[in-house]
């Protein structure tokens, strides 16, 4: 890693639009960037996808760089485009499995109880708020450890693990509501 004061002046020369200042800084970030991201998505292809829009996304952004800890500023917006991919993979999948669901419905051909289980589950979900669907997502269908969910939502682990667990309580609840 680079010192600060070297930083300091490659972000300074980001802001004026130097090429050169803006490929340092690729260089030095880009590693640590992808393996965040590939920590997250498990995937080669959907990392690098989410590097280069960062990457994007950073040049757009770094006249909006105010100071401060720079390395944070770049995993925030690292972040934020890690949620926004995310909420736009959740809004296909939903539409995906709603559009199955109803044709399954049309065509009242039985399912497993499993295949029920699972789109009633998908159903509940769907009825939580937003915030908490996207962590237990993120927990059980992502397979992120609580430390690893705590850390990308900048927020204490026992914070996650409270959310996580009343998510899972009212996800219950519901499910028993709507139980058969």
């Amino acid at each position: 890693m680079k010192n600060p004061e070297n930083l300091s002046q490659i972000v300074a020369g980001c802001k004026k639009g130097d090429p050169q200042s803006f490929s340092q800084l690729v260089d030095i970030y880009a590693t640590r960037c992808y393996s965040y991201f590939y920590r997250l998505t498990s995937n080669p292809e959907q990392s690098s996808d989410l590097l280069s829009e960062l990457f994007v996304k950073l040049l757009e952004k770094i006249g909006s760089y105010k100071g401060g800890l720079f390395e944070a500023w770049l995993f925030k917006i690292a972040s934020n485009i890690f949620y926004d991919q995310l909420r736009q993979r959740q809004r296909q999948k939903k539409l995906l499995e709603n559009r199955i669901l109803l044709q399954n419905q049309a065509n009242k051909s039985p399912t497993g109880s499993e295949a029920e289980t699972i789109d009633k589950l998908q159903i509940q979900l769907e009825k939580l708020d937003t915030e908490t669907a996207e962590l237990l997502t993120l927990r059980f269908y992502s397979g992120l450890s609580f430390k690893e969910l705590a850390k990308l939502r900048s927020e204490p682990i026992g914070t996650t693990l409270s959310k996580v667990h009343r998510g899972l309580k009212k996800l219950r609840e519901l499910m028993e509501e709507n139980h058969d």
